[in-house]
């Protein structure tokens, strides 16, 4: 009987600080695109908790597959996190064209500053839209029980020079969203 199962939702978590928000705490290099080596993860990830010693990329590549949320993805002998990322220093991203509208969940407190501002990236390297309400619903009750659900027209704003790059299924990104492309629902 194997007594050590290893907890892939905890390997995620961790996995998602160190690549995209602390990887100097776990002695890893990341390019200019996310990406670092998987041995040097999983060194840094045996090391930061000894019960991992038997964590292997078969490992990563089933946490990846299992997951409710693509956080990571793996690309021959490397790994990165798709999105999320608070590092100093923005990681390369290619646009891409985005469904017609995608959907932002914030606290109704913050409308006024969003009406003014438009969707900026604040502590993050993007701003994080969603493909549909309900994630985005569920992405606002992080900030407040009752979130606004912001509605993005993302053809106007693309036509107007926004750039918007795909996260992973669920998730787009953009550098920011002006106010003129953004409608409370």
């Amino acid at each position: 009987m194997n007594h050590n199962i290893i907890d892939l939702k905890a390997v995620s978590r961790t996995s998602s600080h160190a690549l995209r928000h602390e990887p100097w705490l776990y002695e890893l290099e990341l390019d200019d695109e996310g990406w670092t080596p998987i041995e040097a993860l999983l060194s840094a990830l045996k090391k930061d908790r000894p019960e991992w010693n038997e964590l292997n990329a078969d490992h990563l590549a089933e946490m990846i597959a299992t997951s409710a949320k693509r956080r990571h993805e793996i690309d021959g002998d490397r790994i990165r996190a798709l999105y999320g990322h608070s590092l100093e220093g923005k990681l390369k991203k290619i646009p891409a064209t985005p469904p017609e509208v995608l959907f932002h969940g914030t606290n109704p407190a913050v409308l006024p500053q969003i009406e003014t501002t438009g969707l900026l990236p604040m502590a993050r390297q993007y701003v994080h839209l969603s493909v549909d309400e309900e994630t985005a619903r569920e992405v606002g009750r992080r900030k407040c029980r009752k979130p606004t659900i912001l509605r993005i027209r993302t053809r106007d704003a693309e036509a107007a020079g926004v750039h918007f790059y795909e996260g992973n299924g669920k998730v787009w990104l953009a550098d920011a969203v002006p106010p003129e492309f953004i409608e409370a629902n």
